[in-house]
């Protein structure tokens, strides 16, 4: 009898002994750079004593941190799933898998996108009659519900086309925009659907241009006729409508095959009832989907994050359907990635490290975070069942709704779970569903499921099975990354913190692993001030770091360096990443540090100390012509708020300012001397100044719209000149 496992894991080989013998060296380097510092303080106040302990602090944070990132490098594995011995089981047993999508704005996310990535999922390679597929729309607009309506329409076209032709991505808007009717279909046929595609999109756009929808078109439809001129998107009833119902013989598309399950919800909203952002929707869509279609399966996606690898569901489902390997498996993580990035990736948002390093690292030590979207779960998991070695999974829940039940009348019971008021003394959004209280929920939910005693699953395919939007300017990138950090430090400052909570519950390496993330905020204090701090001691000829000649010069000068090589090997073994892009990494990594990581840093304490309470600003995910053409061509768009600009131009300008003063000095005293005792101060502040030449361009070359504004360099300058007037000790 030949093996039957459904799937496999592999350990990395190649490379770790070299990567385990580079880092034992650069925790030798780090050691004796902790001991130097320790042993060498200066001996008063006017020689720097403060500043040295200030940057002994920030090196033993540095140390701290760097450690923690040693969990997830030091043994990352492979998965890799056998889908061929999944198709030779019955087609009928497979379960049903409910799709989960959430938008919030359609100004912010236009309908036509969400629409593309909601098709993309209706035509899964996938039995249709066991797909179900749910918009949560927390805007509650009329608009959206109009775009869903079309898309219902176009699916009979759409769905038949894909498996037909077997196309790839199966989101109409990205296949359209790479195909060109050549591969495996007839022009005519190709020509034909793309125009059908356009026209609804305009027909989308337009209405959406115009924000109302026509009263002959409402006439189309029943569920027009629940929206009223009263309703705002903070305040409307809750709204459920099953616009193509699966179970019913007659919804077919034009070829006579089943169709997909699709439902449009806009749960309840109140301004006297607090409606916990995503994690809200994401726990009414799991009660509304229960008494719809129940499946044990759910896949929740980001309305922009399209399916872009059609068989993603038979894959996780390997992992799932396992009879050896599977039964303590409580969701499968896929990578988030981007289709947008342009080659260098300006503004650093590529997340290929994360994605091919950290996360194949967390897998090996029970699992990587729940982050949010492109994750598969079993539903009573995510409803809070905790983990026993005799749990069985019900695969055939959902499968047996009569077909003849009355539409409406399952609607209003689904509305009944979509109110504000449901949740009032339940355990929804503390033990049951998702998170409330955390402004990342997808991780503190996963963290928990964790500590039940449940695992979970990293799967990246060659063929990447999700690919979203990106941001395209600063400000928006400073955005989502402000509320990740903010998020994840408030669970550090929490009980939910990992080596409180997680304590005896997960392995330390997971524990590590989650820290990684968890203190990304936190990097931002000691970041700051060794960017300002040894550039003004330099200026005013305080030396911070071992001569040349010395031999404590080594270690300084290795873990410097080699950091830096390991993390270029690093980002191009990913082949994701360019050099320069690489090198835009550095600059985004000190600019994040610098705003998002600090603004998160204040919002988290603020929020755990109950002097503010959490909110949500949605990233959007339009751009205007300017800045999209500005993003095309690897500008960045300087488009954030002053007070952020104002902290990178600062921390550019101060480094410059440092840097020409110690040439000068150098100029006037012998460069022999001046290396000597300065010369890692002079290449920190070097360094800063090079990943700052696209901040330098803002101020001083260009004088396009995505400029830096003269008011923000002038208060700049102003601030650096200040300081350096003020003497430091």
């Amino acid at each position: 009898m030949g093996d039957s496992s459904l799937f496999s894991t592999e350990q990395a080989s190649w490379g770790r002994v070299a990567y385990r013998l580079y880092a034992c060296t650069i925790l030798a380097g780090i050691c004796m750079i902790l001991y130097y510092r320790s042993t060498h303080l200066p001996a008063t106040w006017q020689e720097g004593r403060w500043t040295w302990i200030g940057l002994s602090l920030a090196e033993l944070w540095y140390a701290f941190y760097w450690i923690i990132t040693q969990s997830v490098r030091w043994n990352p594995v492979y998965r890799r799933t056998f889908k061929e011995k999944l198709s030779q089981r019955n087609e009928e047993r497979l379960p049903n898998v409910d799709i989960f999508v959430c938008t919030a704005d359609p100004f912010a996310e236009p309908p036509s996108l969400v629409v593309s990535t909601v098709l993309s999922f209706m035509a899964y390679n996938y039995p249709p009659e066991k797909l179900n597929i749910y918009l949560s729309d927390d805007g509650g607009s009329i608009l959206t519900f109009y775009a869903m309506w079309e898309a219902s329409q176009f699916a009979k076209y759409w769905i038949p086309y894909c498996k037909r032709y077997k196309v790839e991505p199966r989101a109409p808007a990205a296949y359209f925009s790479l195909a060109d009717g050549t591969n495996n279909t007839s022009n005519h046929e190709w020509l034909d659907m793309k125009i059908l595609y356009e026209e609804m999109t305009n027909r989308i756009d337009s209405i959406l241009a115009s924000g109302k929808v026509p009263e002959e078109l409402k006439a189309n439809h029943k569920g027009f006729i629940q929206w009223t001129p009263e309703m705002t998107s903070k305040n409307h009833p809750p709204i459920v409508q099953i616009l193509i119902d699966g179970k019913d013989p007659d919804a077919l598309d034009n070829d006579g095959n089943a169709l997909p399950t699709m439902v449009y919800m806009a749960r309840e909203k109140n301004p006297e009832y607090h409606h916990n952002f995503k994690a809200g929707a994401m726990n009414s869509l799991i009660r509304v989907s229960s008494v719809i279609s129940n499946s044990p399966i759910i896949l929740n996606a980001d309305c922009d994050m399209y399916s872009n690898n059609s068989d993603s569901i038979r894959d996780a489902l390997c992992f799932f359907l396992d009879e050896q390997k599977g039964h303590n498996i409580a969701f499968v993580q896929y990578p988030q990635n981007y289709n947008n990035l342009t080659k260098n990736d300006t503004y650093g948002n590529t997340l290929s490290v994360i994605n091919e390093v950290e996360m194949r690292g967390l897998d090996s030590w029970g699992g990587p975070p729940y982050i949010g979207t492109g994750c598969f779960h079993r539903r009573e998991i995510l409803c809070g069942t905790k983990y026993t070695k005799d749990y069985k999974e019900d695969w055939n829940r959902g499968s047996k709704r009569n077909p003849r039940v009355d539409i409406r009348e399952l609607e209003e019971k689904a509305e009944s779970l979509a109110t504000c008021t449901y949740e009032l003394n339940t355990l929804w959004g503390h033990e049951v569903g998702l998170k409330y209280g955390i402004a990342v929920e997808d991780i503190i939910t996963g963290l928990m499921i964790q500590c039940r005693g449940w695992k979970s699953v990293y799967y990246s395919p060659a063929q990447k099975g999700f690919l979203g939007v990106g941001p395209t300017t600063l400000a928006q990138t400073v955005l989502q990354h402000k509320r990740w950090s903010e998020g994840n430090f408030q669970i550090f400052l929490s009980k939910y913190c990992v080596f409180i909570y997680g304590h005896g519950k997960i392995k330390i390496g997971l524990q590590m692993g989650y820290c990684i993330y968890n203190l990304w905020a936190a990097n931002s204090v000691p970041t700051l001030y060794y960017v300002i701090v040894p550039s003004l001691s330099l200026l005013r000829g305080i030396p911070l770091f071992p001569n040349m000649t010395s031999p404590w010069f080594v270690p300084f000068a290795y873990v410097m360096v080699g950091k830096q090589i390991y993390s270029l090997i690093e980002a191009l073994l990913t082949k994701e990443i360019t050099v320069r892009g690489w090198w835009n990494l550095q600059r985004m990594w000190l600019i994040k540090r610098l705003t998002s990581y600090l603004y998160g840093t204040l919002a988290a304490f603020l929020k755990t100390l109950g002097v503010s309470k959490m909110g949500f600003t949605l990233t959007t995910k339009v751009s205007g012509e300017d800045s999209l053409k500005r993003y095309e061509q690897e500008n960045i768009e300087f488009d954030t708020s002053p007070l952020t600009l104002a902290i990178i131009v600062f921390v550019a300008l101060l480094n410059l300012a440092c840097l020409v003063g110690a040439t000068s000095c150098a100029v006037m005293e012998g460069w022999a001397g001046v290396l000597e005792r300065y010369f890692l101060q002079i290449v920190l502040s070097g360094l800063v100044v090079a990943v700052n030449v696209a901040i330098y361009e803002g101020l001083l070359l260009r004088n396009d719209k995505g400029s830096i504004p003269w008011s923000v360099t002038f208060t700049s300058l102003g601030v650096v000149m200040l300081v350096c007037l003020v003497p430091i000790v």
